[in-house]
């Protein structure tokens, strides 16, 4: 089954900062200890979202409670890139301290979508959102599309995750299939050791995969999830130099007193980890090929996070753009979700 955990596929590219942070939360107090003498580095990364969040997510977090946390990857930062971008990652995470359990999930780039402020604009594709509004307009659009509170945000682009996978020596991966990407070249089955350009590569390429871009997801997660595997040996990303370089391209509305409170109290969390993501039908709308959602799919990863956050259950939301089990034409689609979320 394609959602059962094990097979799901996940993005990685810039998700690194939740990384450190699931790091952070595995490294216990050792983690909280030196996050004190980290405390000016860490606060060069923060940034507000620049809007009102549903919820008071700092109250949310010092009392223990059920959080989430949008992570977003810019494709900038590498490969020479410097311009804003579009966030080609997007990820939602929320921490149970309670049950100790975190859920992932991974939403695919191309997700048709109304974006909240732009509906002129629309239907766009959700990785658009962060291009045109920053943050906060990213945050909105995750909120209405899945109608799942979002606490807290960080972004952090390619440069960083290089760097992440350098501090930790390096990860090792056995590759689920074969392919040559960026100079490197990956071998089905065999345990390759990766430092941050070749990671970065095997994580990027998306046109040779059968899968496409879910099956980049797959490769991204596997990244995710061997640097987590090296958390009992990452002093290096405690280090105060370490976070100093790596401040300008990461940004986070969660503070340091946040990020202690993560340390202490939210370890568990990671006891239980349980990953999906959004499936979609890729479909063209008005020229552009997007990944379009059934209403079905949504109330799924709905249900998923709303109950990890322990909120009560509700109906998902409703400026995806969705496509219903019967539709067979892209003009269908379009004229049925053309003006979706307006």
């Amino acid at each position: 089954m394609r959602h059962k955990q094990g097979q799901k596929r996940h993005t990685v590219r810039n998700v690194i900062l939740v990384i450190l942070l699931v790091l952070i939360v595995s490294g216990g107090a050792y983690a909280a200890r030196k996050f004190y003498n980290l405390k000016h580095a860490v606060d060069n990364t923060y940034q507000s979202a620049g809007i009102n969040k549903t919820r008071n997510a700092s109250s949310e977090i010092q009392s223990k409670k059920s959080i989430s946390i949008l992570i977003m990857g810019t494709d900038t930062g590498a490969l020479g890139r410097s311009y804003k971008g579009r966030t080609d990652t997007m990820m939602l995470i929320t921490m149970n301290p309670k049950t100790d359990k975190t859920t992932i999930t991974s939403i695919p780039r191309d997700t048709g979508v109304t974006i909240p402020g732009y509906e002129s604009e629309s239907p766009s594709k959700i990785n658009a959102a962060y291009a045109f509004g920053s943050a906060g307009t990213a945050i909105k659009t995750v909120q209405e599309m899945l109608n799942v509170p979002i606490d807290f945000y960080a972004i952090m682009n390619m440069g960083g995750m290089e760097k992440v996978v350098n501090a930790v020596d390096g990860v090792t991966i056995t590759p689920t299939l074969s392919f040559t990407y960026g100079g490197y070249t990956f071998k089905k089955g065999q345990a390759t050791h990766m430092n941050g350009k070749k990671a970065l590569a095997y994580a990027r390429m998306r046109y040779d995969d059968p899968q496409g871009d879910y099956g980049r997801q797959t490769r991204q997660r596997e990244v995710i999830m061997a640097i987590m595997s090296k958390a009992g040996s990452v002093k290096t990303l405690l280090n105060k130099n370490f976070l100093d370089s790596i401040s300008s391209q990461t940004k986070t509305d969660l503070t340091f007193d946040d990020l202690v409170a993560l340390a202490q109290d939210y370890r568990g969390a990671k006891k239980t980890v349980s990953q999906t993501h959004l499936q979609g039908t890729g479909k063209t709308v008005n020229g552009q090929s997007m990944e379009l959602m059934a209403k079905s799919e949504l109330q799924r990863v709905t249900n998923l996070n709303r109950k990890n956050l322990g909120l009560a259950h509700a109906t998902t939301g409703n400026i995806a753009l969705s496509v219903s089990a019967t539709s067979s034409s892209d003009s269908s689609v379009q004229s049925d979700n053309v003006n979706a979320g307006n």
